[in-house]
């Protein structure tokens, strides 16, 4: 297994322009459980006040993952018209309200066409299939950049990537577009994506943030994006406890992280499968933090690929 679409009921589409793009993850018709964990000092969201505890609405109808930092946001209106037109949404006053959360990196130094839009947001959606499980640069993690510690200029390619695992009987999977300040390591502990020297070796970012007593990428350019979902039923709190436990995962493998030039977040869904054995939080979080973990380490490496 290796995708967010190995649970049940997931769609997953892209938008693919000239160094962005956007991603979108279709929830089943009745919508899907949903919270988030925000780490980063710098994220960039659309709707996502709703996602916490004490809110009327619990389910969402559809993630959304951007290039384009506040611009590429606009992404999620295309996708709000899409399911509309499908007569897809909360009911409310009457009629349904599409329910649609989003969040974006910034990739405008890289980009060389214009940010997602919501004719972008729309054509994702048109793409999504239960089957996608394409990595690397695209989507969202076409303008991906990893390692930024000492700029851009010395960056690795980051992008899009995923993965899943089985927890019992459950299955729990992760999609993240790495977009990074920090530094890339494989589950050896070593460097896939990290700041280069002039000759290409991999500079120890955190060895030179020890020395120098500061980081030196220009400030807010980064960002690593993740979603979890389980086949685990769960409620707000739960979904709420997968998302901060998946961000250890994103520690592990992204090196410094949660600082407060990265916008670093996850999602969390719950889309209960036809497994009967009782989700246990502790258990689920634990397996979506390897699953995060492996998803990171794959769009590097998808990327180094394409």
């Amino acid at each position: 297994m290796a995708g967010l679409t190995d649970i049940p009921g997931l769609r997953v589409g892209h938008w693919t322009g000239k160094g962005t793009g956007c991603t979108v993850v279709l929830a089943p018709e009745e919508g899907a459980v949903a919270a988030i964990d925000v780490r980063g000092g710098a994220p960039a969201s659309f709707d996502t006040e709703l996602l916490h505890e004490g809110r009327l609405v619990q389910r969402v109808n559809a993630l959304v993952l951007a290039g384009g930092s506040v611009y590429g946001l606009a992404a999620c209106t295309g996708v709000t018209r899409w399911l509309a037109e499908k007569g897809v949404g909360f009911t409310f006053g009457g009629r349904k309200v599409p329910i649609v959360c989003g969040a974006a990196i910034f990739d405008l130094g890289v980009a060389e066409g214009p940010p997602p839009d919501s004719e972008s947001g729309y054509a994702a959606c048109e793409s999504a299939t239960v089957g996608e499980k394409s990595q690397g640069r695209v989507g969202a993690g076409a303008g991906a950049m990893a390692g930024k510690a000492q700029g851009v200029a010395h960056a690795t390619p980051g992008g899009l990537g995923m993965a899943s695992l089985k927890c019992g009987h459950h299955v729990v999977a992760a999609l993240a577009v790495v977009n990074a300040a920090g530094s890339v390591y494989d589950r050896q502990g070593r460097p896939i994506a990290a700041p280069r020297k002039a000759g290409g070796s991999f500079v120890d970012a955190i060895a030179d943030i020890q020395a120098n007593g500061r980081m030196r990428q220009p400030p807010g350019e980064n960002t690593t994006l993740g979603i979890v979902a389980t086949t685990a039923g769960l409620d707000r709190a739960g979904a709420t406890k997968l998302a901060q436990m998946a961000h250890d995962g994103l520690a592990r493998a992204i090196r410094p992280a949660h600082t407060m030039h990265d916008g670093d977040l996850i999602f969390a869904l719950s889309v209960p499968g036809q497994a009967t054995q009782e989700a246990d939080v502790s258990a689920l979080g634990a397996i979506a933090a390897e699953a995060m973990q492996d998803a990171i380490i794959a769009a590097v490496q998808a990327s180094a690929n394409t």
